[in-house]
């Protein structure tokens, strides 16, 4: 028999094992598409779900700009550092083929063909490492792709998945680099993975060579010939990753350039917290979810004490799996992992590779023969203590021992079987693989629950996202002006999702001047400051040329039971249009006026703390009155000072008095209150700020009536904080006037690309000609690098005064390519010599150059 039955056998059977158990799971759980239940949780539905349609409006030409420039979100942004990072994966292509308004499924689809693709790999590495049954290499191959980190977290941050794909690709071709075969698919292999997603391809990357390392040792070559697998294993990945260095420079310039976010120290997780994740139905944010099935973890138990393994790769596997589970819980390694930054969010993303080692040591184990009866003993009472030691976990549920004991009984049985003949070898193979589905399946189910009670969760798409999409569509004008889809967002990407061309982004590549700019002018974000929120306030919309604004309920799905706030209600939606400037404008030439009437002789003026003035100042014109403010408790007295420019508040209510001119409209900016607003008896606005988390955005409470007076009733719900200037009161004829000043002079025509804009100006155009985006790195008008004008891209006008050329071009990119033509060239070359060394051998009628077996020891033959 062929030995590639084999492996196409174990391959389909991890594969077929993977989605049986992760949809069977979900449907046990009830969750989308195979019950009424969202599983668009987290990052899932606010980011990953967004950037995939977009990813399927570039691929049927629909979207507002390309590969190099979104003019979708935060008023303009980089979009390769994006594409790198969320879409560069090959089965992110597969979007395409759905239609638009089932992208929810597209991505549950590819997120499971991942899952399944990793696990077939898996079984395919195994049979080449060393042979054994097809069937439990299949097994195997399943419980790595449905290990905890897998179903519990990567499962809602898809692209981690393609580092599940890498491991055991990377390990192919690391074995490949050992025995000198495959010299130009593996450096195109290295290349794809770490285009799909370099932040795992990178520690997947490390996990293949602590594999090759093992490998190395343990198979007693001579020193020559290890010193020639370490020169092409590191080659081949020195190629790859020049090829891959176009995306790469890119990414990694673009996390330079973004705003902070969060800043975590690292913490090890409790010892009985990280043994409680190796047991089925366990969950926690913030531990290494290792969970693999029992039967596998007894296999990886069984080597220590099963002599039919040499005694050298026993303790090296052995070893190799706890060194690195070590090197979880210590900083400096933990450090290593994650490429010496530690991540935002959970801080054990490594721990598929530990996985993939716990797996292959398993496979070892099964390879050199059935654990015997004193091997399974060993492993049973490892495993036993192991479980012991996660009772004093609170992450122990009532369905973890259960499941624990019936997977170990099943593993257990099976193993005894196993060695009694055929007959027997099916029922051992049936105890073997139903405990391992089993198990994830009731685990998958779990997770999806846990997620929902514990996460933020985002409705897939439906009727509102219909509707609003298509309220956008009939108010679209871009270029002449930007749609922006309203405050009342579905997600944090709701321009990506729903069209138009709005503030709000959140990326992990959200620009630090666009969030500074943001903050400046009074704008409300969450996730520290990555995800920036629309701004619905005329002034900005000036500012940015916000011609058409959607409004109307809010998303009944992010409703009280999210919030503790708030809930729905009954306004249809809309889209208000106002006159606003070109998206290209013309300033004076002393810089941007000051709120007093003066210019700037010297330049550009740094913001200031009232947001009301920042944006006075970028519009050029006065058009706010920013009154003294008084506030008071409920029962009358006066509210302490929290330093020298705001109040300190706590749950309660308070009073806020201010005298404005009758007739302006009353805004109230406290990025620091979680609670509700009033002015009079007008409607209730919600404020979800709490510093530096969750910034609240500046809102709009109504008009001031005839007498002047504002009396603004707040209800915070937590304590926080409320700015001196917190009222501002918006006169509209002075910004109606400032608007018809900025449309006279601007550009009468402009054209945008997906790369840059052209902006026809009226003749004998003097000052600074400025562009309603951000000034984020990239960016150069008339060959030179822009300026910037308060955080918006900006040049001189031309001595002709006619037109303006700004193109976008994003830092790396040329480097990038400079390096992956010189990857490229090298492995021409290195292809060209190999060609012609093979074509001179077979012309003198040598053998080509020898190489290693593929298998070593005496394992069971591959189609047993």
């Amino acid at each position: 028999m062929p030995t590639s039955r084999p492996r196409l056998r174990a391959g389909s059977l991890a594969a077929l094992l993977t989605v049986a158990a992760v949809c069977a799971g979900d449907a046990v759980a009830r969750v989308f598409p195979f019950g009424p239940y969202t599983r668009s949780v987290n990052d899932l539905g606010n980011q990953f779900v967004p950037f995939h349609a977009r990813l399927w409006d570039l691929l049927h030409g629909n979207a507002d700009g390309g590969l190099l420039l979104n003019w979708s979100s935060g008023f303009g942004t980089s979009f390769l550092p994006d594409l790198g990072t969320y879409l560069t994966s090959p089965f992110a292509l597969l979007v395409g083929v759905f239609p638009r308004d089932r992208i929810d499924l597209a991505v549950y689809v590819v997120t499971v063909l991942k899952m399944a693709s990793a696990a077939a790999l898996m079984a395919l590495f195994l049979l080449t490492l060393r042979g054994g049954r097809w069937w439990a290499a299949g097994a195997l191959g399943g419980s790595y792709a449905l290990c905890g980190w897998s179903v519990a977290e990567a499962s809602y941050n898809p692209m981690w998945l393609d580092g599940l794909v890498a491991l055991p690709l990377l390990c192919l071709v690391a074995e490949w680099a050992r025995t000198g075969r495959h010299r130009i698919a593996g450096p195109l292999l290295v290349a794809v993975v770490w285009v799909a997603n370099f932040y795992t391809a990178y520690m997947a990357t490390l996990g293949a060579a602590l594999v090759l390392a093992v490998r190395l040792f343990t198979e007693r070559d001579d020193r020559r010939t290890v010193v020639r697998a370490l020169v092409r294993a590191v080659c081949t990945v020195g190629v790859g990753v020049g090829l891959a260095a176009p995306v790469l420079l890119p990414v990694y310039l673009g996390t330079k350039h973004a705003y902070p976010g969060w800043d975590r120290a690292f913490a090890p997780a409790a010892w009985p917290d990280v043994l409680a994740r190796l047991l089925p139905a366990t969950y926690s944010f913030f531990t290494p979810a290792l969970f693999l099935g029992t039967g596998t973890l007894l296999l990886a138990c069984a080597p220590a004490f099963q002599r039919s393994v040499p005694g050298r790769e026993r303790w090296a596997w052995t070893g190799l799996v706890a060194g690195v589970a070590l090197s979880l819980q210590w900083e400096p390694t933990h450090l290593l992992w994650h490429a010496f930054a530690t991540p935002n969010g959970s801080p054990y993303r490594q721990t598929f590779v530990l996985a993939g080692l716990v797996v292959i040591t398993a496979w070892v184990s099964v390879s050199y023969g059935w654990p015997g009866r004193r091997a399974l003993l060993g492993g049973v009472a490892v495993l036993v203590l192991l479980a012991a030691g996660a009772g004093f976990s609170a992450l122990v549920t009532g369905w973890t021992y259960p499941l624990f004991a019936a997977g170990l009984a099943a593993a257990v049985c099976a193993l005894l079987l196993v060695g009694r003949g055929r007959r027997f070898a099916v029922l051992a193979a049936v105890l073997l693989i139903g405990a391992q589905a089993g198990q994830a399946a009731a685990s998958t189910a779990y997770f999806d629950r846990e997620r929902l009670n514990r996460l933020d969760d985002y409705a897939p798409w439906g009727q509102r996202q219909r509707t609003w999409a298509a309220v956008v569509a009939g108010a679209d004008g871009w270029p002449d002006y930007r749609t922006d889809p309203g405050r009342e967002q579905t997600t944090a990407n709701d321009p990506l999702l729903v069209g138009g061309q709005g503030g709000s982004y959140y990326s992990s590549h959200t620009p630090d001047v666009l969030t500074r700019t943001m903050r400046a002018l009074g704008g409300g974000w969450t996730s520290n400051g990555r995800a920036l929120q629309s701004l619905d306030n005329p002034v900005t919309d000036a500012v940015f040329s916000v011609g058409a604004r959607v409004r109307g309920p809010r998303d009944p799905h992010q409703g009280a039971g999210h919030t503790g706030m708030g809930g729905t209600d009954g306004r249809p939606v809309t889209a208000s249009r106002a006159e606003v400037p070109p998206l290209v404008t013309v300033r004076g030439t002393g810089g941007p006026a000051l709120t007093d009437g003066r210019a700037a002789a010297d330049g550009p003026v740094a913001y200031g703390r009232s947001p009301f003035r920042n944006q006075e100042l970028l519009l050029g014109s006065r058009v706010y009155t920013v009154p003294a403010t008084a506030l008071r408790a409920a029962d009358g007295g006066a509210v302490a000072d929290k330093g020298a420019d705001d109040y300190r508040v706590g749950r309660g209510a308070y009073t806020l008095t201010a005298a404005c001119p009758a007739g302006t409209e009353a805004y109230l900016w406290a990025p620091d209150m979680f609670g509700r607003a009033r002015l009079g008896d007008g409607p209730e606005v919600e404020f979800k700020g709490q510093l530096p988390a969750r910034r609240a955005a500046m809102h709009h409470l109504g008009t001031v009536g005839e007498d002047g007076n504002v009396h603004v009733a707040l209800a915070p719900v937590r304590a926080g904080t409320v700015p001196h200037g917190a009222v501002g009161c918006l006169d509209r004829t002075r910004l109606s006037s400032a608007v018809a000043g900025l449309k006279r002079t601007g550009a009468y025509a402009v054209h945008v690309t997906d790369h840059g804009v052209r902006a026809e100006l009226p003749p004998g155009t003097t000052g600074t000609v400025v562009l309603a985006a951000p000034r984020i790195a990239g960016w150069s008008c008339q060959g030179r690098p822009a300026d910037s004008y308060l955080g918006l891209v900006a040049t001189p006008a031309p001595a002709d005064g006619t037109a303006v050329d700004c193109t976008f071009r994003p830092p790396g990119l040329r480097a990038g390519a400079l390096a992956g033509a010189g990857a490229l060239t090298a492995l021409v070359l290195g292809g060209a010599v190999l060609a012609y060394r093979r074509r001179r051998d077979a012309g003198a009628g040598r053998p080509g150059p020898a190489r290693q077996p593929r298998h070593t020891g005496t394992p069971e033959p591959v189609d047993a």
